[in-house]
């Protein structure tokens, strides 16, 4: 056989393995070129992959610089009232204080008697002048006038002892001109003095004065002697502090 009748033959081999490479390379060659298929259907979703690493913080990053202050906030509306708390524990003894001064209570006090020469009749209406002094400290009794004038605002007792001889007696105890109390001893022969006393609680202020006036003409039988006394007593037994200069 001739070259030129083995040439198509070779020509045929060549093809054949040509085309025998091509589709074990799953590739289509160019002379044996087809149609293009139809599109896929789309795929399902993949699984969630794994969670990332966390990211490094910056702390070795350069700080940056400080910001401007910023204005004041409205101020809030005030919260609930919390709960009482229990008590706490008593605290220790603090130290002694210096002395202070001592308040001085406020005195008024007086006790005054007839002398011998004041034993003379006296008239109705007359304040019964107790000239000798047993006790004036204050000066709130006035020997000549037989008045005691108050100064420190409370309350008093007066007490009057008289001394009766031959004579009744009639007498009244006298705040500012009007009655507080009336005593009355009547004469009934008998042969030594006799005694008649009383005393009574009066509220004073300022101002206000007290006396022992003859309520009878005929009933004057105050006595004083060596031996006997008629004593006139007022004391002040509690102040009224509040209207008291003493503590203003």
């Amino acid at each position: 056989m001739t070259s030129l009748q083995t040439w198509p033959l070779s020509l045929l081999l060549v093809i054949a393995v040509h085309c025998s490479n091509s589709l074990e390379d799953n590739k289509i060659p160019s002379l044996c070129t087809g149609s293009p298929g139809i599109p896929g259907s789309p795929g399902l979703h993949g699984s969630p992959g794994q969670p990332g690493r966390d990211g490094r913080d910056g702390r070795d990053a350069q700080p940056g610089e400080k910001g401007e202050r910023g204005d004041g906030g409205e101020p809030g509306h005030p919260g609930v009232r919390g709960i009482t708390g229990d008590r706490g524990d008593p605290g220790e003894k603090g130290e002694r204080g210096n002395p202070g001064e001592c308040a001085v209570a406020p005195k008024s006090a007086f006790s005054a008697k007839l002398s011998e020469s004041r034993t003379s009749p006296l008239a109705v209406g007359d304040a019964v002048s107790f000239d000798k002094i047993i006790l004036n400290e204050q000066g709130d009794y006035n020997p000549e006038t037989g008045r005691f004038t108050c100064r420190v605002p409370g309350v008093y007792y007066f007490a009057v002892h008289a001394t009766v001889y031959r004579s009744s007696l009639q007498f009244d105890l006298i705040k500012n001109g009007h009655t507080v109390a009336s005593y009355f001893q009547i004469f009934g022969n008998w042969s030594k003095p006799a005694s008649l006393s009383g005393g009574t609680l009066v509220h004073l202020i300022p101002g206000d004065q007290v006396w022992v006036q003859m309520a009878l003409g005929e009933y004057t039988g105050f006595y004083s002697s060596s031996k006997t006394d008629s004593t006139f007593t007022g004391f002040l037994v509690y102040s009224d502090w509040k209207n008291s200069a003493v503590f203003a």
